[in-house]
């Protein structure tokens, strides 16, 4: 059954990252792994197995949704791209924290009052 285009873009892991195993989630993890270096689109592609067709588009989309900086030819993770591992690692160390034998502090129940890092992103 197909599903739109919103719902493919939409689609993530609990942590929110992006799907595994798709061509965005590989690169991500690539560059994750290499957070103070910058790679041009050849290298990802050979550092990933991402065909390199797809490497450009896929880089720019992962850099309209703040995932990714480019500067010239190369490409690197986002600060906020970080900052958001690092703030899904604290709200999960806050959740284990809270958890008593009594009960379970619910994530959905956090909602109301979370603030999407995102929104407040400069827009250049």
């Amino acid at each position: 059954m197909p599903i739109s285009k919103e719902q493919f873009e939409e689609m993530r892991d609990a942590q929110g990252r992006e799907t595994p195993g798709t061509n965005a989630a590989q690169i991500l993890d690539f560059l994750r792994t290499h957070p103070d270096k910058a790679f041009t689109q050849s290298e990802i592609a050979t550092k990933t197995e991402v065909k390199c067709g797809s490497v450009g588009p896929t880089l720019v989309r992962l850099r309209e949704r703040g995932r990714v900086d480019h500067r010239g030819t190369y490409w690197r993770i986002s600060d906020h791209d970080r900052s958001l591992d690092a703030s899904t690692g604290q709200a999960a160390a806050v959740l284990a924290e809270r958890e008593t034998d009594e009960e379970t502090p619910v994530m959905a129940d956090w909602q109301d009052h979370a603030v999407d890092p995102r929104s407040n992103r400069d827009e250049s």
